[in-house]
């Protein structure tokens, strides 16, 4: 999606945000319970009519973050504003007010959607219980729903599983842009699709964006699609953002070490080009969130972390990296500083 960022106010500012949740103890020596920092100090932002990509690894923290976003987890610290108000402690009242303008798109609509509700019924509850619609009016509005998501009318009366992975998935849609929101979180929306269906519910969200002036936090793990729709990316690793700056530049001068191995693992057709990036193909897992490394998040995978040791006096290891803007709207959390 190209459209401008805007200069006025973001429309979602978050700073410092965590969420933490108590772990589980296990095993044969029952070990105490720990904390999994599943988002660790995230700050962002994301402009009216932009789309904010956010990538990483599994586990790194990307869907919770988006639902913490939405308030449907609590976060630990930090603040959340949406449109200026601060919705990290915002009572049930004014939440409720102000949940129309934030809906999400789940990654697998058929798991979302109530199996035994045929899809008109899905797709008008929000107008029932936020709009009061009824009868006709409601007919009508869920008619014009559908239509607006590619879909006939004529399939309301049918339930979730009787309709095609992206028939479905355009139903999930609907329902969230049913009462006319502002942001939509959009969770892997098109990684359980098949290729053909995954383009046209790509080419549906660009259009409903021009249309209807959304903001998008995209959440994915298929690079191409990040690129291809998002104005900015924020890559995540740990329940930390890494690295940040607007999509041609972030997937044409990668400067972080984490950005460029997510890179390098795209496949490509060209066998000699496959061979240069695999050298800086990821090695290891992914550390766990409830015992993160001391220092910066992905020194335990990191290529060049020596150095930051020769070239700069800085252990790894030990000193947690800073986030720092670059340029303008390039920032990186490395000692290195992306060199």
């Amino acid at each position: 999606m190209n459209s401008p960022v805007s200069a006025e106010a973001p429309l979602v500012e978050v700073s410092d945000l965590r969420v933490h949740f108590a772990g589980r103890g296990g095993g044969m020596f029952r070990r105490r319970p720990g904390i999994v920092r599943a988002v660790d100090g995230v700050s962002l932002t994301v402009a009216r009519g932009e789309t904010l990509g956010l990538v990483g690894e599994s586990g790194c923290g990307k869907s919770t973050l988006g639902r913490a976003l939405l308030r449907l987890v609590p976060p630990t610290s930090g603040t959340i504003c949406f449109d200026g108000v601060d919705i990290t402690t915002l009572g049930q009242g004014p939440l409720r007010a102000l949940r129309p303008r934030m809906q999400l798109v789940f990654q697998d609509a058929g798991a979302a959607l109530n199996p035994r509700w045929s899809v008109r019924r899905l797709v008008g509850e929000p107008l029932e219980i936020h709009r009061g619609s009824a009868g006709s009016e409601l007919r009508t509005r869920v008619d014009r729903l559908f239509e607006t998501v590619g879909l006939d009318p004529a399939l309301g009366s049918r339930l979730p599983r009787q309709l095609s992975g992206g028939q479905r998935q355009r139903v999930g849609i609907a329902r969230a842009l049913a009462l006319e929101p502002d942001l939509l979180i959009c969770d892997e929306p098109t990684s359980a699709l098949d290729a053909s269906i995954r383009e046209q519910i790509i080419e549906l969200l660009c259009g409903l964006q021009t249309r209807l002036g959304l903001s998008y936090l995209f959440i994915a793990h298929d690079l191409g699609v990040v690129r291809r729709v998002s104005d900015r990316v924020a890559v995540m690793y740990l329940g930390k953002i890494v690295e940040t700056a607007p999509c041609t530049e972030l997937f044409d001068r990668p400067r972080h070490p984490y950005t460029r191995a997510l890179l390098a693992s795209v496949p490509v057709p060209d066998p000699e080009r496959a061979r240069e990036g695999s050298s800086t193909m990821l090695e290891g897992e992914i550390p766990s969130p409830s015992n993160p490394p001391a220092g910066c998040n992905f020194c335990t995978r990191c290529p060049v972390k020596h150095r930051a040791m020769a070239e700069h006096g800085i252990d790894c290891d030990k000193v947690e990296p800073e986030l720092v803007y670059m340029t303008r709207r390039h920032a990186i959390a490395c000692h290195l500083q992306g060199c």
